[in-house]
Formats: structure tokens, sequence, C-alpha cells
């Protein structure tokens, strides 16, 4: 029996495997279909489209009760066909045994003992055979949880990093190259420019310019593959990750809160920093207003991503949280891109405060935040065009910076001409 057994068990394995692999697939795309439909309802309301999203998760949640069938239709082949085995071996036994004893070949306590050897040898097969079905499904879970944590890291730090004793800010790029696949164009494509300490640099051009690539860049999210990137004239592939990025106070477009409260989504639970650091910096960015009207002023607990605050609270969170961290390095990606006019202006004056003896570099699409600019780079399809003050490049007739101005007041004056 031990042959059929083993190849049946072999081909269970190879066929549950697969089935539980797209178990696993398919609660994902289960799980994902409710996490974005719950988080999206708004919209799916607004559109009326409840009935078409539910034919939608009807099917997903189809495609996963099939393949659960799929799974208990092997485990229904298994078990049954070892019980058969062991119920055969038994007879077997029995059979040519209890002819040899008939015959006098064997006593009957043998044929006893071999009906019990066989007994004992099917009962931990029998239990296998019961849990077999956990164990593929376990199996299954865990390849997936191994694919992540195996990936490679393809940001590796130095084995013996290099210490800044007193950053200064100097960044400096030297005919830097960089795309994401092997295969895919270079996204940043020989970029070279120089952002001195204390000086304040605007980076524009069209979407997918390149813009939050290099900033990317800059913190090592992603690596190089040609040219070096230099702060204080150490390149940061000699920089440990945590030396690197604590000289920089970052502000994006999408405002990152997390549950909890206001303190700790400032601190991000670092201890040093106390609750007056925190207040002074939220003074400083014109957050302390609406923060201390809220219940509980700091210690007011946020839901999940900050949903019981505005847009522009939100930003202004973020903008404490750079503050408060007192970076070398400032870097702003479309902070005040979702903040209303009045809230625009409360944050531009605070982040002139903020930029006072630091080092920025300031991503924009409205221009008009940019005057005062000490060098706008003006990128295009990963390149940089032009470059120069706010004044030189208007000057430019066939420039894109001028381009994109006058289009971009062109359509202002549109605006005000239709309301008025």
């Amino acid at each position: 029996m031990l042959p059929i057994l083993f190849y049946s068990t072999f081909w269970f394995k190879s066929k549950v495997r697969v089935a539980f692999l797209e178990v696993r697939d398919q609660i994902a795309r289960l799980n994902s279909f409710a996490q974005e439909h719950i988080n999206g309802m708004a919209i799916v309301q607004l559109f009326n489209r409840e009935e078409k999203q539910k034919d939608k998760y009807k099917n997903i949640n189809t495609d996963h009760k099939n393949a659960h069938v799929k799974t208990i239709f092997y485990f229904s082949i298994f078990w049954p066909l070892v019980e058969v085995l062991a119920s055969f071996a038994m007879a077997l036994v029995v059979w040519y045994g209890g002819a040899r004893a008939l015959m006098d070949g064997v006593t009957f306590g043998v044929l006893l003992a071999f009906i019990q050897y066989v007994r004992q040898f099917f009962d931990p097969i029998r239990g296998l055979s019961e849990k077999y079905n956990t164990l593929q499904s376990a199996l299954a879970s865990s390849e997936r949880i191994f694919n992540v944590l195996d990936t490679p890291n393809d940001v590796i730090e130095s084995k013996n990093p290099i210490e800044l004793v007193q950053p200064e800010g100097k960044i400096e790029f030297d005919r830097v190259n960089f795309r994401y696949n092997e295969d895919d164009q270079w996204v940043i494509n020989d970029v070279s420019f120089e952002v001195n300490p204390g000086e304040l640099l605007a980076i524009v051009g069209a979407t997918g310019a390149g813009k939050t690539t290099i900033v990317n860049l800059l913190l090592r999210f992603y690596d190089i593959q040609q040219g070096k990137i230099l702060l204080d004239g150490v390149d940061i592939r000699d920089l440990s990750l945590d030396a690197l990025r604590s000289n920089f106070g970052l502000v994006l477009q999408d405002n990152a809160l997390f549950s909890g409260t206001v303190h700790d989504n400032i601190t991000l639970g670092n201890e040093k920093i106390s609750r007056e650091q925190v207040i002074a910096a939220a003074k400083e960015v014109e957050a302390h207003r609406f923060i201390s009207k809220l219940p509980g002023g700091y210690d007011y607990k946020l839901r999940e991503r900050g949903a019981s605050l505005s847009l522009g609270q939100k930003q202004l969170i973020c903008f404490v949280r750079a503050m408060v961290y007192d970076p070398k390095i400032l870097i702003l990606d479309e902070a005040t891109s979702s903040v209303d006019s009045e809230t625009e202006e409360l944050v531009s004056k605070a982040c002139e405060r903020m930029m006072k003896g630091r080092t920025a570099i300031v991503i924009a699409h409205r221009l008009s935040t940019i005057r005062g600019a000490d060098r706008i780079l003006v990128m295009h399809k990963g390149k940089i065009r032009e470059t120069g003050s706010h004044q030189e490049l208007i000057e430019k007739v066939d420039g894109i910076y001028r381009k994109l101005y006058e289009l971009q007041y062109k359509e202002q004056d549109i605006g005000v001409a239709s309301i008025t």
C-alpha cells in the first residue's frame, strides 16, 4: 500500500498547494476591494454605483468561493483514499494471515498481532491526512509572507559609514542618471546642480518631469545607477540612512497622519521632543490656533489618516512635524497645493521663517509661490532645461518657464473675467 499512498500524497500536495495559493490571492482581492470601497464610499454613492460595485464584489466573492471549493474537492479525495488504503491493507492481512493460520502456517496470536500492527501503522497516517489540509493552507500563506521577507533590499547601507560632525546643508548632483527598471527609459537623465547652504532652490516642470524623483533619490528611497549625489561633499551612499535622513525635513502633498493624538503625530513617538517644543513649533507655522480649539487640544485623538480634520489642518500638522525636528535641509513637495488661499498665506509666511538659516528645496506647480527663490530649475522629461532666477527665466522669450507662467496666469485671467 505504501507506493500508492506516497504517490497519492505527492499528487494531493501538488494540487492543493496551487489551490490554496489561489485562495490566498482571492482573499487579497476581496480585502483590497472592500477596503478601497469602504474608504471611497462617498464617491460610490455620489455617482450611484452601489449596485454595480455590489455586482463586482459578488463576482470576486464567487471566485473566492470557487477557490475554496477546489481545496475541499481535493481533500474529499485524499482523506477517503487513505481510509480505503488502510481498510484494504487490513483486509489483505486478514485474508492472507487467516489462510495461513488455517493451514497452521502461523498462529492466531501472530495474526492478531499483525492486525494490531496495521491498525497502529495507519492511525497516525489517518490523523496526518486530517491535518494535511490545514498544513498545506499554512504553507501557502507562509510562502506569500516569505516572498515579501525575502525581497532583496536595493538600498544597501555602507559597512563603514562616514559621520557628518557639523552638517552645513550643501547638496550636489553630479551627472546623475536613474531609472526604476532596467528596461525603462531614464527618469533622471544627466542631471547636475548645486544647492549651497541656506539657499532656496525651486524645481518646476510638467507632471512626470522627474521633480519628486529627485527628492526620492536625495533621501535614498532609491539608489542611482550613474553619477553621484553629495551632501557636504560626501557621497550619500557612504552615510548611514539614519544619519542622512536626520538632516532632512519633508512635507509632501499627500499628508500622512496616523491614528493617535495630535502630539503623537507631530513627534512620531520621539520622547526627546517636549510638549513645549511642539507648541513653539505649532506657533511658528500658525497651527497652534486651530489645535488649541480641538477637544483636548494636543491630546485630541485623530482617526485613521486624520479623517476628522480638514485638508489644510492636516497639512499644517505636517508642517509642525517638519519644524519640530529642526532639520538642516527642508524639502516641500507641493506642500501648499491642498490648502485654501487664507491658509496658504499663513503657510507661506511660516515657510519663510522655517527656511531661514536652512537649505530649502521647493517643488511647486503654482509658480507664484516660488518667485522669491534664489534659483529655479526647470525640468522637462528628466533633464534640466533651464536654470536661473524668476526674473531671468521670465525674460527668455521662448523659454519653458515663461510659457508655463503665461499659461498659468492666462487661465487665472480667464477665470477672473468669467466671474466679473
